[in-house]
């Protein structure tokens, strides 16, 4: 749709109030906004009286703001109602419903795991049953869908539904009837939290409502098992709330440091500093981030390189550094528009290019073709960008967290046999059959270091046979192999100990992850601050 209509539309909709007359809408900060004149809301109004067919205004109208916010940058939105709420529930770190991880398979609902202390597990819900009837419907069988899934068993906290499990190994077909009294049901930020010799990893997947308490409690608990260095991973984490990293960065700062300032054309400079000295603020520290690491996720790791206290392992970060302020319209939505822009303690600007000649969404292909997933020396860099952090050490802008440590991506082949089998979710299924005809011997081995310790001695995961599915004789059979098992051992690990553990059974072939145990090594070096130049000397008065 032309940029004009949209613009007509638009403003028709929402600052229009009539035909004989002006009446703004939106009050920001003391400043009301109204139309410039009436041909605006003449066009619309004469668009939904005589056009040839009938029209939805409401969609034409989201139509246009889609036009004009594509205008502006690639981080200003328009959030329908229905939008909004679907967001919301993970960074609210929340939901209401039963507390059930699940996997559809043969058209019925698996129950993977019953969320610790959530009403399911309460309701004696156990890993392995099968979700048959719901209230006085039975469900399997009917063809169902995650979203139908999500539809029976969400509700309201405080609401009621009786389930018709049927519990694989009893002498009776029967199904078993539990009755649940829907919760909230916790929606965790923090993933994994692992001790691995004195090493303390953490993955933070989003910066949500309640990350930063997860995150200290995490922090603690693992100083309390003996954790003497840290490492963060947040690759893949692409952000959240600003508030919630501040005072995760706090942990490892000392008190009034800079963390992150905001500033934009109508919003002056605001400065976000910690409160106190924060309690591992000597600990060794590194952190891991790759090209889905953004926003949140940059402001942590590019306070803790401009600070030089820690280190940064990895490849270029995202670059999404456009701060939104969101205002609500009516009941139909809300505007999140672009206001300001983050700069890490140094100044650099977190947000990578965009405008007139830049392809924003094909800019992954650019850093390919550039090389830069595999080659250092690729990383995009403009000299004229160059800052320094607090020790002297030459850090860039121009978009992105550029690492101390760069680790290329790993760009082994995957064969075809072996995504079909992650598409068809055929890992995943066989991977939940092995836990269920196993579980008693996996549990009885203690935990996830003594499971992957077997694996390594050749423990049946029974990979051939599910390679076999798919297998094509021109494809990598070792390849494809090795890639199933790695998946069957992460989900395996998951089903029984949960999900740190299945995060921490990947660590073992993690080359990020052994590069952020190399660096401990020689973390004083990686951080010291560049040599001065030496001083310029007088020309020889002979020459």
């Amino acid at each position: 749709m032309p940029l004009a209509l949209g613009v007509a539309l638009m403003l028709g909709a929402y600052l229009g109030r009539g035909l004989h007359g002006e009446q703004a809408i939106w009050s920001l900060q003391g400043r009301e906004y109204a139309p410039t004149g009436q041909v605006l809301t003449s066009v619309l109004d004469r668009i939904d009286r005589m056009y040839v067919d009938p029209v939805d205004r409401s969609r034409l109208t989201e139509v246009a703001i889609d036009a004009i916010l594509d205008e502006l940058d690639p981080h200003s939105d328009w959030f329908s109602s229905a939008e909004l709420a679907a967001m919301a529930e993970p960074m609210e770190g929340n939901f209401e419903g039963i507390g059930v991880e699940f996997l559809l398979q043969n058209d019925t609902i698996m129950v993977v795991t019953p969320i610790p202390g959530g009403p399911s597990a309460e309701a004696g819900v156990l890993a392995g049953d099968r979700i048959v009837e719901v209230d006085d419907s039975v469900i399997a069988g009917t063809g169902l869908t995650n979203s139908k899934v999500m539809e029976l068993l969400k509700g309201p906290a405080g609401t009621n539904v009786r389930l018709g499990l049927f519990r694989p190994g009893r002498t009776t077909s029967d199904s078993v009837d539990v009755s649940i009294r829907r919760g909230r049901i916790p929606i965790h930020s923090v993933v994994s939290a692992e001790v691995l010799g004195d090493v303390g990893y953490i993955k933070v997947i989003r910066f949500a409502r309640n990350t930063h308490e997860e995150f200290e409690q995490a922090l603690f608990a693992l100083r309390d098992a003996g954790a003497q260095r840290f490492v963060l991973d947040l690759r893949g984490n692409g952000g959240g709330y600003l508030h919630a990293a501040v005072p995760m960065v706090e942990h490892f700062l000392e008190k009034g440091d800079l963390v992150v300032y905001t500033e934009g054309t109508a919003q002056p400079r605001r400065d976000y500093l910690t409160d106190r000295p924060g309690a591992f603020r000597k600990e060794p520290l590194v952190i891991m981030v790759d090209e889905g690491s953004a926003s949140a996720s940059e402001i942590f790791a590019g306070a803790i390189q401009d600070h030089d206290r820690g280190v940064v392992v990895g490849r270029r970060t995202f670059g999404k550094g456009l701060v939104q302020e969101e205002f609500p319209v009516a009941d139909r939505g809300a505007l999140r528009l672009t206001v300001a822009r983050y700069y890490t303690p140094s100044g650099r600007s977190i947000q990578r290019p965009y405008g007139n000649g830049v392809d924003y969404e094909q800019e992954w292909r650019e850093r390919e073709e550039r090389g830069e997933y595999l080659v250092e020396d690729s990383v995009y860099r403009v000299d004229s960008l160059a800052f320094l952090t607090s020790s002297g050490r030459t850090v860039f802008g121009g978009g992105g967290i550029a690492p101390d440590v760069f680790v290329p991506l790993d760009t082994g082949s995957y064969p075809a046999s072996f995504r079909e089998l992650v598409y068809a979710g055929r890992i995943r299924e066989h991977a939940f059959q092995l836990t269920e005809e196993k579980r008693p011997e996996l549990v009885a081995m203690g935990g996830v270091s003594a499971f992957l310790e077997q694996v390594e001695r050749g423990y049946d995961l029974g990979v051939a046979a599910l390679i076999d599915e798919t297998y094509l004789p021109e494809e990598g059979r070792a390849r494809a192999t090795v890639l199933t098992r790695r998946r069957i051992v992460e989900r395996v690990a998951h089903n029984v100990w949960g999900e740190s553990a299945g995060h921490r059974s990947s660590l073992d072939w993690d080359d990020e992850w052994k590069a952020a145990q190399d660096v401990f090594e020689e973390i004083a070096a990686v951080l010291a601050p560049e040599p001065a130049p030496p001083p310029a000397t007088e020309p020889d008065q002979n020459d």
